[in-house]
């Protein structure tokens, strides 16, 4: 249909198939050959199939088809993925698209583009389904079915006064089961205690507010309580996403992509990844130094060695344990600061419990493996491993409790980073109670 530029089947085509099914079997063509088969479709058809591209093709559709056409396509978007979109694009291409966009759209997208990304006001969009308060029933009904095609949700209806304050709201349910009083005014009917948050709130209270309460889209308001538009719940499953991707990233001492792994360019790679890797052989460093300044006791003991990667190893594993335990908690809400002195609690009852278990395994496998060394010698073993373990716990959980209420991201304090810490203290624990074991024998 492409080769014999075949417009009536190609409408045919974006009118025969799910958008979503439709973008799907255009992802081997180029971006010219898409904005072809989609100029044959529908407008709404086309707006439909466009936002179901991929982000990349979007972006390569804008800056290469002319803006006299595509500007139709941004003037349809939902108001909060097409600012989304115009901030990937080419900032000289935006000032040419926006002259062409109808002066409402215009105001709206500057409106959004003044908010930081990571806020409430980044994610809403401004098309919400409202209705003043003087309205009954029969009236609101007559005005939702006017508002249908333009709002992206029209499931929660929000009521608001003169001056656009927001006063209630009523769902499309309540207004169909009341359809036997068309003369009910909705005031009566509308929930007056809502869960709102500001524009400048960060996404994660959005997110966190939105899962709490299960609710499908959340209003957005400024100081004085105007609406300003809504946040819908597919806004906030990408939030959650993204901060899971970002805590996945920071879990493995890696700096957070920008793009996917394949589109991330190998010195961008290199460079999120080198730049921690860096930062963790710095720390490394710190336990060289902490043998060397034992050489005379690893000198003067043979075996002491041996016990050093098991050392290490249950200290780091048990520390990582607690740093992801604590992390995850405070980032699904489970947790607050004011926690922090039961978290400290439990875990060094944690961490003797598996001291004391791990230093009992670890004493029976020195027992039999090790030749040499007295079974009192070898008490060293499970005796640094009860304090290792212990510490390792304690550091562990406290960590994220300290970056968090410095104000940083908890899941900076990762796995590599606790067993860095607990890798210098556990040689220094393990060298201490070695020198005074020995000089007491």
């Amino acid at each position: 249909m492409l080769a014999t530029h075949d417009a009536a089947g190609l409408e045919d085509f974006c009118d025969a198939m799910h958008p979503a099914r439709a973008a799907e079997f255009m992802e081997g063509l180029t971006a010219a050959e898409t904005w072809e088969v989609l100029q044959a479709a529908e407008p709404t058809e086309r707006v439909e199939i466009f936002e179901y591209l991929d982000g990349e093709r979007q972006v390569e559709i804008l800056q290469t088809a002319p803006p006299e056409e595509t500007c139709q396509v941004i003037a349809r978007m939902a108001p909060d993925d097409r600012v989304d979109l115009l901030k990937l694009i080419d900032p000289a291409i935006v000032e040419r698209l926006l002259p062409l966009l109808p002066s409402e759209e215009r105001r709206d997208i500057t409106r959004l583009s003044q908010y930081p990304e990571g806020t409430a006001g980044s994610l809403m969009t401004t098309s919400v389904a409202r209705l003043p308060e003087s309205v009954t029933v029969g009236q609101a009904l007559e005005e939702i079915a006017l508002q249908t095609k333009n709002h992206e949700t029209i499931y929660y209806i929000y009521i608001v006064d003169a001056e656009n304050h927001l006063r209630g709201l009523i769902t499309a349910r309540q207004l169909l089961m009341h359809l036997g009083t068309p003369d009910e005014n909705v005031t009566d009917l509308m929930q007056r205690d809502l869960v709102t948050v500001e524009a400048t709130d960060d996404q994660e209270v959005v997110a966190s507010k939105v899962a709490d309460y299960n609710f499908m889209a959340i209003p957005v308001v400024d100081h004085e309580h105007h609406l300003v538009g809504i946040i819908t719940h597919d806004d906030v499953i990408d939030v959650l996403r993204e901060e899971a991707e970002e805590d996945a990233y920071r879990a493995g001492a890696i700096a957070p992509l920008q793009e996917t792994y394949l589109n991330t360019p190998i010195h961008t790679l290199s460079w999120k990844r080198g730049m921690w890797l860096s930062a963790l052989l710095a720390a490394s460093f710190l336990t060289v130094y902490a043998l060397q300044s034992f050489h005379e006791t690893l000198d003067a003991v043979k075996w002491l060695p041996l016990f050093l990667p098991l050392i290490v190893s249950c200290g780091g594993n048990s520390g990582g344990q607690s740093a992801t335990l604590i992390i995850t908690s405070l980032t699904g809400g489970d947790l607050t600061l004011k926690d922090w002195w039961r978290v400290l609690r439990r875990e060094l009852l944690m961490g003797l419990l598996l001291g004391a278990w791990l230093g009992a395994i670890a004493y029976m496998g020195a027992l039999l493996v090790v030749d040499g060394p007295t079974p009192v010698d070898k008490l060293v073993v499970p005796i640094t491993l009860l304090l290792v373990v212990t510490c390792s716990t304690i550091v562990g959980g406290a960590l994220p409790l300290i970056f968090k209420r410095l104000g940083l991201d908890p899941a900076l304090m990762s796995n590599p980073f606790v067993a860095g810490i607990i890798d210098i203290t556990g040689i220094v624990i393990y060298m201490s109670i070695c020198w005074l074991m020995l000089a007491e024998i």
